[in-house]
């Protein structure tokens, strides 16, 4: 199995920046992309942003141009940098690590953080 430990969720007042970490242990093999989900009040859990192991990444329309995920292979750790944050952006941010075999992918997900944007 695999373990995710989410940290660095808060409050911050709109144009704020908060950056969270996801470390990732167990059983990591072919974990091959890591990401980030959101979920807010009466809304379905959303991809914000994704990587892969070579450093692809893909992220919600919503977004871009504000958040910038990165990764540390070495320690396993995925990295959200929120910046310019608006009160849309308050939800349970999740860390998620995907598996994938023999096409067909297997999720793992962490306890979530979170991240509320208000004045």
């Amino acid at each position: 199995q695999v373990q995710l430990a989410e940290s660095g969720g808060g409050w911050v007042q709109p144009g704020g920046s908060l950056r969270l970490s996801c470390a990732a242990s167990g059983s990591l093999f072919r974990v091959y992309v890591m990401g980030w989900y959101r979920q807010a009040p009466g809304k379905q859990r959303e991809l914000v942003a994704s990587i892969t192991s070579g450093g692809s990444t893909n992220y919600a329309d919503s977004v871009k141009g504000r958040f910038t995920i990165s990764r540390d292979n070495a320690k396993n750790t995925v990295y959200l940098q929120m910046n310019s944050l608006e009160p849309d952006d308050t939800a349970v941010y999740y860390c998620n690590a995907r598996k994938t075999i023999n096409l067909t992918e297997y999720h793992y997900w962490g306890q979530g953080t979170q991240v509320t944007v208000s004045s």
